[in-house]
């Protein structure tokens, strides 16, 4: 089981397995083509409410975890269909964010990581 994660500016590669964009906004800019993605999980992405509250910033990173992941405790159907996915193969999880670091897919990579 492998859990890559991949900015959607990035192109793709043989080796990124099942991609899947992870944001609920379509990454500014880049064409479906470009993108290159099996699946758009919009639902698997933090809510709006969430994603305006938390802004990048780097202070609420903490809080933004704690908070994801109980929307992704409510969507205990696109949890088990990820974890499926990982399980049978390597998948990328692709999202639009500058930081690489803290952002919603590494988030979603430990969170998913715990569920294995």
């Amino acid at each position: 089981m492998s859990i890559w994660i991949r900015r959607a500016y990035d192109p793709p590669t043989k080796n990124d397995g099942k991609r899947i964009l992870v944001d609920r906004l379509w990454p500014r800019g880049v064409s479906k083509d470009e993108l290159s993605v099996d699946s758009w999980m919009k639902e698997i992405a933090p809510s709006n409410e969430l994603r305006k509250w938390y802004g990048h910033d780097p202070e609420k990173w903490e809080e933004f975890k704690v908070r994801y992941r109980k929307e992704l405790d409510a969507q205990p159907d696109a949890v088990a269909e990820l974890v499926e996915y990982a399980k049978n193969g390597r998948i990328t999880l692709i999202y639009a964010a500058k930081d690489t670091d803290i952002n919603n897919a590494v988030a979603l990579r430990e969170y998913l990581e715990e569920q294995i």
